[in-house]
């Protein structure tokens, strides 16, 4: 053992080196053979014997690893997963959320009459009292706000002594109660009662447990100059303003704001000039500057009034320049207010400098520009009258800008309809410019006015020779050779328009209704069919559809159409016609009632809706009903002949002692109209002269009518034919569908595009509000 043992060195001297080349022999793997203990042990039978079944326990009382303990045996490993063991694979299945043990017991019921559930429905209670009071108080009921204010702090005081009782202190909410004194403190201010508020404000600022109640002291300072009492109301001010941390800029600027007004009502107006220097100089805004001329202007000091006022001018109004003097509502003090200040001095001083100082300027051409849009504002304004006064300043201007002047003007003119104006004008553009295609384009226009569509297309074929982008000339060529009667062209026109603008429903209208001109109505049907994808809404084209499959035969397709139509638009006397034929065609007449209930009351004065109204009621087997109808007809147009049939037959066949009278009414209405006939034949014998030189234009006529009324002949023939009906029934006459899909109520004429100029380049003044399609 002690040939292992180092002694130290005797010397001081002490060897870096020393240690580094000693090792400890046992770990000598080369010198095993030789060591005689190892040899010995490896030969016994101790280092052959097998693993023993029973293991010893450690020293610390645990299994070891790989014994067998209460029949299971201890993993030999510790990566296995807790809470798995073989024992539990053999005799149980798999089951780690332990669902084998059954559900989980039910919830015990809630006890209502539990202390913390009473407390809890009373602060829901409390937090919709104050809801309602702010309701009421945006609803601009004061007093009953004020009530459920008093309601709820009432409320909320028990709701603090329950929670004592239960709870600990702490647990008292007090941004509730901080919600109902607040409020309460609000509304008794709306109220006017000022000293209350006051009171309840203070109750709120002494309370050391609300977070920056200080900040009340503001509205305290606002009640106190509402009182007049102006020293108070600058205290609280400030002490509000010492309690807002100054990263609350916006704040800070309000209250520094409210001081700088209660000093201009003491008098005091160098506090005030302070005041709002101080926030001319943060956060500038219109109020500040304006109150800052004032105090200047009370002490006299002109020269910081102009400074005052160049600050004041140079607060950004945070609006579009164009939108400047546009009022923003229908306030009517707001439109007054802007209605003064839109032509004042400084706004005509502002206009003639800008002006002037652009003519001195190397840029001209823009001062011309600056007129065109101020002309352009004028129209978005709608002040006509304006836009028309600045663009005849440009009568005397150079060609270029005498162009796009005159332009615009005849695009005015031709909007009032004086279009003699409106050619005079377009006249003008055209001389001054010839290459101009929205100048040339109106030219046309107006000559398609007068009627004469063969010249009217030559100007808008010189507008595409100049600028074949020209949209306006090219639809508006459709049109003149749909009027000329040229549908081929008038196609191959509105084909290429399709291609530039593939989603204009005034285009496919256009296409779909060449087609029908046509006698194609599969090709109109499918355009319509791309056109309502466009436009779902829109009653006219549907109504159209139902039209084309009517004449089609498809009687289920032309009813699915037209009730669309009548469901976006129910005043449409035609589809209103159709739909109640519809129904009495197919044997439904009491379907057909509330359409004609409805035409009736579009057109009260037409008789013959109410007489189909009772018709439908008559067929229907509803005597009675149909009686009374007849009975309010007779009473509206006690005249009616037909009526009076009516309530004769019914009266005969029910047995009503009424017949006798109304056959007498009858009779004499009988009568009367033999008498008027004969009167008109006599004058008619007497004038037989003229008449014949009339018969021509006459003859031209009817056939004109005759063509316009054949859907009226159409579905008057259809009544007729259905048995036991002899009613003057008699359907509007055919008109053709508009080009705008704004569904007008009354017949407009189709009237070509107008294009307009709204710069001295060749931009169209028809892509701005003002270049609708006009309706046809």
């Amino acid at each position: 053992m002690m040939q292992n043992v180092h002694l130290a060195p005797e010397t001081d001297e002490d060897d870096l080196y020393s240690g580094y080349n000693d090792y400890n022999p046992t770990y000598d793997t080369e010198e095993l053979e030789n060591d005689t203990a190892f040899q010995q042990a490896v030969r016994t039978s101790h280092g052959r014997r097998p693993p023993s079944k029973t293991s010893l326990a450690s020293s610390m009382g645990r299994p070891m690893t790989g014994a067998i303990q209460d029949g299971i045996t201890r993993p030999m490993t510790a990566v296995r997963a807790a809470g798995f063991t073989k024992a539990a694979l053999r005799g149980s299945a798999f089951d780690p959320l332990g669902q084998s043990r059954g559900p989980a017991p039910p919830l015990e019921a809630k006890n209502e009459d539990s202390p913390e559930e009473k407390i809890r429905q009373l602060e829901k209670k409390v937090n919709e009292l104050v809801e309602e009071s702010c309701i009421a108080n945006s609803c601009g009921d004061l007093k009953l706000a004020l009530e459920k204010a008093k309601d709820a702090g009432r409320k909320e005081r028990v709701l603090v002594r329950q929670r004592e009782q239960v709870t600990t202190p702490e647990n008292i909410n007090l941004d509730l109660t901080y919600s109902v004194l607040f409020n309460l403190a609000s509304q008794y201010s709306a109220n006017e009662m000022y000293a209350e508020a006051l009171n309840t404000y203070q109750v709120i600022v002494k309370n050391k447990m609300f977070i920056n109640a200080g900040r009340l002291k503001v509205n305290m300072g606002n009640i106190y100059l509402k009182q007049r009492n102006y020293s108070k109301a600058i205290k609280f001010y400030r002490m509000a303003l010492d309690q807002i941390p100054s990263v609350h800029k916006e704040m800070r600027i309000k209250i520094m704001q409210n001081i700088g007004v209660t000093f201009i009502k003491t008098g005091r107006y160098s506090d005030a000039i302070n005041s709002f220097e101080h926030i001319m100089s943060m956060a500038p805004n219109l109020k500040a500057g304006f109150n800052l001329i004032l105090s200047y202007f009370a002490v006299g000091d002109r020269d910081k009034m102009k400074k005052a006022f160049q600050k004041l001018i140079a607060v950004p109004l945070e609006i579009d320049e164009d939108d400047k003097y546009i009022s923003p509502s229908d306030d009517p003090h707001t439109n007054l207010v802007i209605e003064a200040i839109k032509n004042d001095h400084l706004r005509q001083m502002e206009r003639e400098r800008c002006v002037e100082v652009v003519k001195a300027s190397q840029y001209v051409e823009l001062a011309n520009d600056l007129e065109i849009n101020k002309a352009i504002t004028y129209l978005r304004q709608k002040d006509f009258n304006q836009a028309v006064e600045t663009l005849k300043m440009f009568e005397k201007k150079d060609s270029r800008v005498k162009s796009a002047a005159a332009t615009n003007l005849s695009f005015l003119y031709y909007l009032e309809n004086e279009f003699a104006q409106a050619s005079s004008y377009a006249d003008l553009a055209v001389n001054s410019d010839r290459y101009n295609p929205s100048a040339l384009t109106n030219k046309g226009n107006t000559v398609f006015a007068s009627g004469d569509y063969e010249k009217a297309a030559e100007f808008y074929k010189e507008a595409l020779r100049n600028d074949s982008s020209c949209t306006e000339a090219l639809y508006n060529i459709g049109l003149t050779y749909k009027r000329l009667n040229r549908l081929d062209e008038a196609l191959d026109c509105f084909l290429k328009l399709h291609a530039i603008l593939r989603n204009s429903a005034q285009v496919l209208y256009q296409i779909a209704n060449v087609y029908e001109l046509m006698e194609d109505p599969n090709q109109a049907i499918e355009w319509l069919m791309q056109l309502i994808s466009i436009v779902p809404t829109d009653s006219r084209a549907l109504s159209k559809l139902g039209e084309l499959y009517d004449s089609e035969g498809d009687k289920s397709q032309a009813f699915q159409y037209y009730y669309e139509s009548y469901r976006y638009f129910p005043s449409n006397i035609e589809v209103i016609e159709w739909l109640g034929a519809y129904y009495i065609d197919t044997q439904f007449c009491e379907k057909a009632i509330q359409y004609f209930e409805r035409a009736s009351l579009i057109q009260p004065t037409q008789v013959k809706w109410q007489l189909m109204v009772a018709s439908c009621f008559r067929r229907s087997g509803n005597y009675q009903k149909a009686l009374d109808t007849y009975k309010e007809i007779h009473r509206k147009f006690p005249e009616n002949v037909e009526c009076l049939r009516f309530l004769v037959r019914l009266c005969t066949d029910i047995g009503l002692k009424e017949v006798q009278e109304y056959a007498t009414k009858l009779k004499r209405l009988e009568k009367m109209k033999e008498i008027r006939e004969q009167r008109i034949k006599s004058g008619r014998d007497s004038s037989g002269g003229s008449r014949s030189r009339r018969e021509g234009s006459a003859g031209s006529d009817s056939g004109q009518n005759c063509s316009a009324s054949s859907k009226g002949e159409r579905l008057s023939a259809k009544l007729r034919a259905l048995p036991g009906t002899n009613e003057p029934y008699e359907s509007s006459s055919n008109k053709e569908i508009d080009a705008s899909y704004v569904d007008p109520l009354g017949p407009q004429i189709e009237r070509p595009k107008t294009a307009a100029k709204k710069r001295i380049d060749e931009d169209d003044f028809a892509d701005e509000e003002l270049d609708d399609l006009l309706p046809e």
